[in-house]
């Protein structure tokens, strides 16, 4: 069973921090990080290189990288005590380190001969290639844990022994040859698509947020969120949410944006009144959200543009209304549990002062809209938009240190050092976190070269025939499986692995039952479902970070955390059922607010219903109606197109939504005298 120490050793797995180093293995390790830095930044500005060597070098370093800094076990066991070696690099380790970069790169030393010989490898290519998938699965295991290579290895056997199933599952099967050839030496597999989106510009957003968070982003969130909502009933809370989505927005990952924000907002939740357990449950959800967060969410939602085949910006737009509906109820679960509490706001004496804190952090701001103003005004490809984001993070920093020195009387020298070391840091830092994105990818590549073999459509016949040709059905099976498969697996690759399976399946047999479901709307649907697996118990490894900080205990955390995430499942659904939330085929901006305006009014309704409380607490006749009008909010068309004039009717049913939700209010506000005097 998983426990609190487990919980303290995932949170130094993901810093990269469970193996400590001697002086010339520090050393080691900060080259290759630093190196892996330098090639990707040289790779958006200047270095011009085939797209299949990039995505080779990439894994190299990964690889490498992986096994000089995380043990075989992360765990001590009694009789492997040699796998659980964590004061310095076993030699072991070391040939693992080596062994895995040459077999990565071996496709950029031979690349020429390789495309000679292309679906015709010889026996070294086949050695080579073998060499790699084991030594990538178990680079996966050690970062991520045994379900994606499990994974990877239930679809290998299965791709060689189809002819020997069942009719059902029979499958022609294929040979060694083939599978590593596809596997190993092509971009059908571990090169394909998720680990070259990882190359070209997951890094760059992960290097990103890693300088931010060195240079001290992460506090100034934090601090500014404090100074202007900590005041306020459940402020500590709100903060957190606030805080929480600014800092996920560059992290990508659930368990970093604990890292970042958790060790500080959750001691301010428990000092006003939330119980331990609630107040890691809203850090747990905040942090978890943070991946839907635009502009600049997780490492799948760059993979989600190269198979969705659109620009970057198409992905925000159609994420945009979703995530701050998502945020905004939260926002309110921490409002409605503050007033169930009965928790005030923070003393001024613990607040920030708002124009100091945002004076003393207002440069961390401009790294962030030269990122905008390139990816939304300029129009320029993400990877470029990260670099000069980049570039201008390196001047924001040396000016910080430049500063900060001089003020302390050291000198400007002083502080140029200074920037150089935290700049060197952030690159170590962003290389340590981005190990486990890179290698999901690679991984997962396997499942998707083995599914583009041919057992891809059979996959997506059982699926279909389990859901019996029932899209609500479909859209349930799938979020199911992507929750079980996300308890063991990073986002990414939960997403990679759904969507290659049954993405397609939700567009057509939504099409049959009369559902025109965008395509884009069937992959952020995946995407949805594989981010909530991080809460999602028994084991929800986001819940488990954030019980070690709140000493909570760790199910108990992660079963509030993903009832205050059942919100987000419900947009995930609403949106596949109405692509109007994702703005499908919407381009005028009073259209879009007034749809964000409705989803806002229903997230309210619906989080009132389920938290049992509005201005007061519910009757429990009151709950249906409160469900009805974030019903019609939310989906408005279910009704109107079964009424005349679609678009003056539409208006019409979104009148009657409200009117149901205020009138429910209205009717607790005439009663909440009488209400307090109860409670009193």
């Amino acid at each position: 069973m998983l426990n609190k120490e487990f919980a303290e050793e995932l949170l130094k797995a993901e810093t990269g921090a469970l193996r400590s180093f001697r002086g010339h293995e520090q050393a080691l390790v900060g080259i290759i990080a630093i190196g892996w830095a330098v090639f990707q930044l040289l790779l958006a500005s200047v270095l011009v290189l085939d797209s299949t060597k990039t995505r080779a070098i990439h894994l190299a370093f990964a690889m490498a990288l992986l096994f000089l800094t995380l043990p075989a076990l992360k765990l001590p066991r009694k009789h492997f005590r040699f796998l659980y070696i964590t004061d310095r690099i076993p030699v072991l380790d070391y040939a693992f380190a080596i062994a895995g970069a040459l077999s990565a790169l071996y496709i950029v030393f031979d690349y020429q001969g390789l495309a000679m010989r292309a679906g015709v490898p010889l026996a070294r290519d086949m050695i080579m290639g073998t060499v790699l998938v084991i030594l990538l699965l178990e680079a996966a295991r050690r970062v991520i844990g045994p379900a994606l290579p499990v994974i990877a290895i239930a679809f290998t056997l299965y791709a060689f022994l189809g002819p020997y199933m069942p009719d059902l599952f029979a499958f022609k099967g294929v040979s060694a040859r083939k599978y590593l050839s596809n596997i190993t030496l092509t971009t059908e597999g571990i090169y394909g698509i998720p680990l070259g989106v990882s190359a070209s510009i997951v890094y760059l957003f992960v290097l990103l947020g890693s300088l931010l968070e060195k240079a001290g982003a992460g506090n100034f969130f934090t601090n500014l969120a404090l100074s202007v909502l900590g005041k306020y009933k459940g402020g500590a809370a709100k903060a957190a949410v606030v805080s929480s989505a600014a800092t996920g927005m560059v992290s990508g990952s659930s368990i970093a944006n604990i890292v970042t924000t958790g060790p500080f907002t959750i001691p301010l939740m428990k000092k006003i009144g939330y119980p331990a357990k609630k107040a890691a449950a809203v850090e747990v959800a905040a942090s978890t959200d943070g991946q839907l967060m635009p502009p600049i969410m997780g490492a799948a939602a760059f993979i989600i543009a190269e198979y969705v085949n659109v620009p970057y910006l198409e992905v925000v737009k159609a994420a945009a209304i979703p995530a701050f509906t998502s945020y905004f109820g939260l926002f309110c679960i921490t409002h409605l549990e503050a007033c169930k509490l009965g928790i005030k706001g923070l003393s001024k004496e613990d607040l920030p002062v708002f124009v100091q804190t945002l004076l003393g952090g207002i440069h961390y701001i401009i790294p962030l809209a030269t990122l905008l103003y390139e990816l939304v005004w300029l129009r320029h490809s993400p990877e470029m938009s990260a670099f000069r984001a980049i570039m201008v993070l390196f001047g924001v920093i040396f000016f910080q240190e430049i500063k900060q020195a001089t003020k302390d009387g050291m000198g400007v020298v002083t502080g140029i050092k200074k920037g150089v070391r935290l700049i060197a840091e952030g690159m170590i830092q962003g290389s340590k976190n981005m190990v486990s994105v890179a290698l999901a990818c690679a991984a997962a590549g396997i499942i998707v070269g083995v599914v583009n073999m041919g057992i891809g459509g059979m996959i997506s016949q059982i699926v279909e025939s389990l859901a019996m040709g029932n899209i609500y059905l479909l859209l349930l099976i799938t979020a199911i499986a992507s929750l079980l498969l996300g308890m063991g697996l990073p986002t990414t690759a939960t997403y990679i692995v759904m969507a290659s399976l049954t993405a397609p399946i939700i567009v057509e047999v939504g099409g049959i039952y009369g559902f025109a479901i965008p395509i884009m709307s069937a992959h952020l649907f995946c995407f949805y479902f594989g981010i909530l697996a991080d809460d999602t118990p028994p084991v929800g490894l986001a819940a488990y970070a954030a019980s070690a900080i709140a000493g909570s205990k760790p199910i108990a955390t992660g079963i509030q955390g993903f009832l205050y995430d059942i919100r987000t499942s419900v947009i995930a659904f609403l949106f596949v059922l109405n692509p109007e939330l994702i703005l499908h085929n919407i381009n005028s901006w009073p259209h879009a607010l007034f749809i964000f305006a409705m989803a806002l009014i229903a997230m309210s309704a619906f989080e009132c219903a389920a938290q049992g409380w509005c201005l007061t607490r519910n009757r429990w006749y009151e709950v249906p109606f409160f469900l009805l009008a974030s019903f019609i909010l939310f989906w408005p068309g279910a009704i109107a197109s079964r009424l005349p004039m679609e678009l003056p009717s539409k208006y019409l049913v979104f009148a009657l939504g409200l009117a149901i939700y205020l009138c429910v209010v209205l009717a607790q506000k005439l009663r909440m005298p009488t209400a307090t005097n109860e409670t009193t």
